[in-house]
C-alpha cells in the first residue's frame, strides 16, 4: 500500500512540476528572449543576405516567419529593441517584396504580415505600397490555385486577413476562403487535406498513391504545422463574424485531435507523422506549429483544456529541455525542404540551412502558451 501510495505521489508530483514549467510565465518568456537574442546577435545585420547553396536576400519566406515570431513576442513584450529590429528589417527592403509586387508565389509575400503589424503600431501609407498591389492583383485575378503547396496556406492567408480587418473588406476574407479551399479540395486528385485522418499532404506529389515506407500516407510534420499555424493565426485576426470562420474552426479541430494520438512519448512530434521509423525522432519546427495551434485553440475555447493542456505542456517542455541550448540555440530543427528525408539526420546540436523560421515557430508557440491561464 505505501509502495503504491508513493507511486501516486511521484506522479502527483511529476504533473504538477510539468505544470509548473508551463504555467510560470516569467520563466516562459525568459525562454523566448533567450532564443531571440542568440539570433538578434548573430545577426546584427538586418540587411545582410544569406548564403546557405546560394546567396538570397534576407527577406525571403523564411526570414519572414521568424519576424512572425518575432511581432508575436513583441505583442506579449512590447520591448523597443524588438520592434527596431523588425523596422529596420522592413525599411531595409523598403516594404517590398523579393520579386517585385506583380507576384503571386506566396512565400515572397509573407514578409508582409510583419509589414501590416508594424504599421498597425505606426500608420505610414509607404508601409503596405507593396502588400497592397500584391494583394489586391491577387483578390482582383480570378486564379485560385496558387497555394499548391501548403507551406503556402501560412506565408498568405494571414495577409489576406489582415487586410481584410484593416481595410474593413469582406473580399478578402472571401479570396482568402477560396484559395484555402481550392488548395483543401482540389489540388492534387482530390485536395491535399485528407479528412479521414485530419491531416494534410504537403502537396500532389505525396497523395495517394504515394505512401511511406510502412504503406501509410505521407503527412510531414512542418507541412502540417504550417496549416494549422495558419488557421490559428488567421482565427485571431479575423472577426468573429467573418465569414467562413466556422469553416477554419472545424478543420483546426480535426488537425489537433489527429495529432494527439501520434504525439511522440518525450513530447515532440515524427517529421513523418504516420511512419515513426522513416527518419524517426525529435524535431522542433513542426512541434513548435502544433503548441501555437493548440495553446491557441485552448485559449480560446475552441479546443478542451483538459484534454489538450498535457499535451501542450508534454510539447513546450520537450522543447525547452531537448532543444533550445543554453545560449538559445535551437537543436533538432529539420532544415529546409518538403518531406521527412530533407535536412537529416537531425541533432541537439546540427545547425540547420536556415536557424530564422524555426525561431519563429518557437516563438508563436511560446507566445500562446505564455497565454495559457
Amino acid at each position: 500500500m505505501k509502495k503504491h501510495i508513493l507511486i501516486a505521489c511521484l506522479s502527483v508530483l511529476s504533473l504538477q512540476t510539468a505544470f509548473c514549467q508551463i504555467s510560470d510565465k516569467k520563466k516562459v518568456l525568459e525562454n523566448m528572449q533567450l532564443a531571440n537574442q542568440y539570433f538578434m546577435n548573430k545577426w546584427q545585420d538586418v540587411g545582410k543576405t544569406i548564403v546557405t547553396n546560394k546567396e538570397r536576400p534576407s527577406h525571403i519566406w523564411t526570414r519572414g516567419v521568424y519576424y512572425e515570431g518575432l511581432m508575436a513576442l513583441h505583442e506579449i513584450y512590447p520591448k523597443e529593441a524588438y520592434y527596431n529590429y523588425a523596422y529596420d528589417w522592413a525599411e531595409f527592403h523598403k516594404w517590398g517584396f523579393r520579386n517585385g509586387s506583380a507576384n503571386r508565389n506566396a512565400d515572397d509575400y509573407c514578409a508582409a504580415q510583419t509589414y501590416i503589424d508594424l504599421y498597425n503600431l505606426e500608420p505610414d501609407s509607404k508601409k503596405l505600397k507593396s502588400t497592397k498591389a500584391t494583394i489586391n492583383m491577387l483578390l482582383n485575378t480570378p486564379q485560385l490555385d496558387d497555394w499548391s503547396w501548403i507551406d503556402a496556406i501560412q506565408m498568405g492567408m494571414p495577409v489576406f486577413a489582415k487586410l481584410g480587418v484593416l481595410e474593413n473588406d469582406n473580399r478578402y476574407y472571401e479570396k482568402m476562403y477560396d484559395m484555402y479551399m481550392y488548395t483543401r479540395n482540389n489540388h492534387g486528385d482530390n485536395g491535399l487535406f485528407n479528412p479521414i485522418d485530419g491531416l494534410w499532404w504537403r502537396d500532389a506529389d505525396f497523395d495517394p498513391p504515394y505512401t511511406e515506407p510502412n504503406g501509410e500516407d505521407s503527412y510531414w510534420s512542418r507541412g502540417n504545422g504550417w496549416v494549422i499555424a495558419a488557421l490559428a493565426k488567421t482565427l485571431s485576426i479575423i472577426p468573429k463574424d467573418a465569414p467562413h470562420r466556422e469553416q477554419y474552426i472545424i478543420d483546426l479541430k480535426s488537425m489537433a485531435e489527429a495529432l494527439v494520438p501520434i504525439q511522440r512519448k518525450d513530447g515532440f512530434w515524427n517529421v513523418s507523422l504516420h511512419d515513426p521509423k522513416h527518419f524517426g525522432g525529435k524535431e522542433t519546427s513542426g512541434t513548435a506549429l502544433f503548441v501555437y495551434g493548440m495553446a491557441y485553440g485552448v485559449n480560446n475555447g475552441i479546443l478542451d483544456k483538459g484534454k489538450y493542456l498535457p499535451v501542450i505542456e508534454k510539447a513546450w517542455n520537450a522543447m525547452i529541455k531537448e532543444s533550445l541550448h543554453d545560449n538559445g540555440f535551437l537543436g533538432y530543427l529539420q532544415s529546409t525542404g518538403k518531406e521527412p528525408k530533407d535536412g537529416q539526420p537531425l541533432s541537439y546540436d546540427k545547425v540547420p540551412d536556415f536557424e530564422d523560421y524555426g525561431l519563429g515557430c518557437f516563438l508563436l508557440a511560446g507566445a500562446e502558451v505564455y497565454r495559457i491561464q
